[in-house]
């Protein structure tokens, strides 16, 4: 427990501190970010393994990792830029970054509001919770109370298939879902297969999935028609499947190979 609220307290600090300093002249081009060198990119700091504080005190994980070798194939520096879940769009579309490296899934409203690349990681989402409390199928969630991280594909998959009564609660993080359900403040969540692992380690046997709700593939996101860009992202991305840099970061973070609807080029 005290782990998941270290780690949200650090995140927030970075966040302040490190998204302070973004370039508000975001670039629109690979050429304009050659030329000026520096390539911005966000992402989550709170999503371990894909986004971590390291003890260092800098950005770190798969998506960093990513991130990292998405700006040496540009032959620029990069500034990794910790962002939320809800504000990852907002600060995308503001030009406070390029690019979000950020665990963000694609859906069709998130399609709405930025250019999504192919899959670069992917994940399943579960309702996961109190051994004790039994969830066959949607409707045993009603009159129960299910931490989500806002505005997460967690939070979305859930609410499309909660009944009426369900008490969705909505953190600002994954790390505040994770320490609510912990307390015991709440007997379930909404919760990826990545923290889902995690949570078996840190509480084995307390904690169990009771429903899948959606496998989906994340992608890296652009504002909207920027298309030079996002052709230059997917062709790294065929690029780094097919030789298997992707594939060495995720097992390195992951400890899992990338997943097999990943692993060709889209």
């Amino acid at each position: 427990m005290n782990i998941f609220g270290k780690i949200a307290g650090i995140a927030l600090g970075a966040a302040l501190s490190l998204g302070a300093v973004a370039s508000t002249a975001s670039a629109q081009s690979v050429e304009e970010i050659k030329s000026r060198g520096t390539v911005n990119i966000g992402m989550l700091v709170d999503f371990a393994p894909f986004g971590i504080i390291n003890d260092q005190g800098k950005p770190d994980g798969y998506d960093a990792d990513v991130a990292k070798l998405l700006a040496e194939d540009m032959g620029v520096q990069v500034n990794l830029v910790p962002v939320t879940g809800p504000n990852r769009i907002p600060y995308l579309l503001s030009g406070q970054v390029d690019i979000l490296v950020a665990s963000l899934g694609i859906t069709p409203e998130r399609a709405e509001q930025v250019d999504f690349s192919q899959g670069y990681a992917g994940i399943e989402i579960f309702v996961y919770g109190d051994v004790n409390t039994e969830i066959k199928d949607p409707a045993d969630l009603a009159g129960k109370s299910v931490a989500v991280a806002r505005a997460s594909t967690q939070d979305t998959s859930l609410t499309a298939v909660a009944p009426e009564g369900t008490n969705i609660q909505r953190f600002d993080d994954d790390a505040s879902a994770v320490q609510a359900l912990l307390s015991g403040q709440v007997p379930l969540m909404g919760a990826s297969n990545v923290v889902v692992s995690q949570l078996d380690t840190v509480a084995p046997g307390r904690f169990d999935v009771k429903l899948s709700l959606r496998q989906q593939s994340q992608g890296i996101a652009t504002r909207p028609g920027q298309t030079e860009l996002m052709e230059y992202i997917n062709a790294f991305l065929a690029k780094n499947k097919e030789n298997g840099k992707l594939n060495e970061l995720h097992e390195k973070w992951v400890q899992t190979p990338l997943p097999e609807f990943l692993q060709k080029s889209e």
